[in-house]
């Protein structure tokens, strides 16, 4: 019977969601220590002076923000079974992209639209990632089944639950990641089809 000799080793498969993870867990705990101090300051986002350099800070701090133990590991268990597999389709570089954009979109539509919420943590990323997977499986010229049960089953329900469930829970946050995230995967689908067909051209 042959033995394994080979050393096993820790992979970093996906440094942008494992850096993401930990910038949350960090921004928790030095919100604990700080009795809230930095979630207010830098890690949630509200209606604030323009003035302020924080303000914009806030823009995309939010996303890493966490009220409680509970928010976070909802978020971040969710991100960590997800996000490793589109780190790996799509690259560090697309999903950091991705990152920024949904915390960008959601910042800027609570700062905007919704100015006594105050708005943190990784909903809308999860959401994004959620709406983004299905695009995985993608062939050209068709749809996959699964991004059109995905969108109706979570977007729907988002939309139900923003109407008649009375929560702490900014489904419009849900929403808009589910669309940045969506938007962005068909980006990145076409951009990489028509460096398909580019290629077959020159052979």
């Amino acid at each position: 019977m042959k033995k394994l000799t080979g050393k096993i080793r820790l992979s970093l498969n996906a440094p942008v969601v494992i850096g993401f993870s930990a910038i949350c867990f960090l921004a928790l705990a030095l919100g604990w220590l700080t009795q809230g101090w930095t979630t207010q300051t830098f890690f949630s986002v509200y209606r604030s002076s323009l003035l302020s350099p924080f303000t914009y800070v806030r823009f995309i701090g939010h996303i890493f923000g966490h009220a409680n133990w509970e928010h976070f590991i909802g978020n971040i268990m969710l991100l960590l079974v997800i996000g490793p597999l589109l780190e790996e389709k799509y690259g560090s570089s697309n999903i950091a992209f991705v990152i920024l954009a949904t915390a960008l979109v959601t910042g800027l539509v609570n700062f905007i639209f919704f100015p006594h919420a105050q708005l943190l943590g990784a909903s809308g990323v999860v959401f994004a990632f959620i709406l983004l997977s299905p695009f995985t499986s993608m062939k050209e010229g068709t749809i996959p089944i699964t991004l059109l049960l995905v969108a109706a089953i979570y977007i729907g329900e988002q939309v139900y639950s923003g109407i008649f469930v009375q929560d702490n829970i900014s489904h419009l946050t849900h929403i808009l990641g589910g669309f940045v995230g969506s938007g962005l995967g068909f980006v990145m689908y076409k951009n990489k089809m028509d460096r398909a067909q580019n290629y077959r051209r020159l052979q």
